[in-house]
């Protein structure tokens, strides 16, 4: 504002303040402008990106299809609500030659616990529960977990009561005790998968199952990628009086036009479903499963949906939900969850005595700088975690190698597709792609 302007006006400010008392006015203030969601290409030079340097992003893509690590891949990058960048890269099936196409449905596996994450959230702005909570208040089945604390002489399992409940906030960041049962090979783990959790008939039956399993540790004294979201799934269900599908239906996925959200593909949709690939043992990939890992078809809604990794979506449904988050809970004018539960879900919850570099899953280490809110991991000090993106940054990755993150110090959000089971040989796309978009962020001022 000039100085010639500004005089006038601090005149007219002057002489309103100095009159008589003015009746405050009954009319509604303007509502302000919904975060509307364009999915129309933007130039990256309008958001700071460089054009020129994003062709490095796009040519390791590239080079991997080529190199027949991956069938086809999707990514998608935004800033400050703007699509800049959002490319498919070969085949969705190798066989058939079909191209990958942005509408393409991909299996989340594990990128659905942040959805469930804000499911639960949801149901924690409706007073339904608290981090402090113990879990057994809304499980009662869990109300006489014990702690494995190993064997006697003789061989026998030594159990013990926990020092305390494992609480909410504890379930929801992988510190409550419990444990998946294929990463490890304690007795615990042998336990769950003795019990054979995931071939139940429904939630309340899994549930049944892990009351009679004791906790791995000491309730908030280790990290282990674990099946709390999945746990999180039932309390869902119980708190709600909705199966998951459906609470999720009705107040995430259909707010936010996530059209091909759900957790099965129905049969007018299934040519657009990629194809799992899984490493070959060799060179490259195949489409001949694991015998030890479980396939799913997705044909049909299924009995036991899981909240920790039972959903399929397609790039832009998952970015719609990625750019709620970065737009503090809200979308469309259709709000999700205030910001200060956004925040909430997002921020660090594993002490920072566990934050030392012995815990984790993949490439997800628990170490200075790099901790997990709920239902996703948060870079608090991303300096310190060696990491490019912003202070605050949420993200996860799914088991076919799915993954995103939102960037709420540079307003960045970014989506990874792809359908190749992770296996230690697989390419590190995920961090790769963090330091090729963020060499390209030439003006982070814009």
């Amino acid at each position: 504002m000039t100085g010639k302007t500004f005089a006038p006006l601090l005149a007219l400010v002057l002489l309103a303040s100095s009159g008589p008392a003015q009746k405050t006015s009954s009319a509604p203030k303007p509502a302000p402008l919904a975060h509307t969601l364009d999915m129309t290409l933007q130039p990256p030079e309008s958001v700071g990106f460089s054009s020129e340097r994003l062709e490095r992003l796009h040519a390791y893509m590239q080079k991997e299809v080529d190199d027949k690590q991956f069938a086809g891949i999707i990514t998608l990058l935004a800033r400050h609500g703007k699509v800049i960048d959002y490319r498919t890269y070969g085949v969705q099936d190798l066989s058939s030659g079909v191209p990958m196409a942005k509408d393409t449905i991909f299996r989340d596996y594990s990128m659905t616990k942040p959805v469930t994450g804000v499911a639960m959230m949801i149901l924690y702005e409706q007073g339904k529960w608290l981090p402090s909570d113990p879990i057994s208040k809304f499980i009662p089945e869990f109300a006489h977990l014990k702690v494995y604390k190993g064997t006697d002489s003789a061989g026998n399992t030594i159990l013990k009561d926990p020092d305390h409940q494992p609480t909410m906030r504890e379930l929801m960041s992988h510190t409550a005790g419990f444990t998946y049962g294929f990463f490890g090979d304690t007795p615990v783990d042998r336990m769950v998968r003795d019990a054979k959790i995931f071939e139940s008939t429904n939630l309340q039956e899994f549930i049944d199952k892990i009351a009679q399993i004791p906790l791995l540790y000491e309730p908030g004294k280790g990290w282990t990628y674990s099946i709390s979201m999945d746990i999180e799934g039932y309390i869902v269900e119980k708190l709600s009086g909705q199966s998951l599908p459906d609470f999720m239906r009705d107040n995430i996925y259909s707010p936010l036009g996530m059209k091909d959200a759900g957790f099965y593909v129905p049969a007018e949709k299934r040519a657009r479903f990629a194809t799992q690939y899984f490493w070959n043992g060799k060179d490259g990939i195949t489409d001949r499963p694991d015998p030890n890992i479980p396939v799913s078809d997705y044909a049909s809604q299924p009995g036991m949906a899981s909240g920790g990794g039972g959903m399929v979506s397609t790039t832009e449904d998952y970015y719609r939900f990625a750019q709620m988050l970065a737009y503090g809970g809200e979308l469309d004018g259709k709000r999700i969850l205030a910001p200060a539960t956004v925040h909430l879900l997002c921020s660090n919850h594993v002490p920072a005595e566990l934050l030392n570099g012995s815990f984790g899953i993949g490439s997800m280490v628990m170490r200075p700088g790099f901790g997990y809110g709920f239902n996703g991991a948060v870079e608090f000090d991303p300096a310190e975690a060696n990491l490019p993106d912003g202070k605050g940054t949420y993200m996860w990755d799914g088991a076919a190698g799915t993954w995103f993150w939102v960037d709420p110090a540079n307003d960045v959000v970014f989506v990874g597709m792809i359908q190749r089971r992770l296996a230690p040989q697989s390419p590190p796309l995920e961090f790769e792609s963090r330091a090729l978009v963020y060499q390209a962020l030439v003006d982070p001022s814009k």
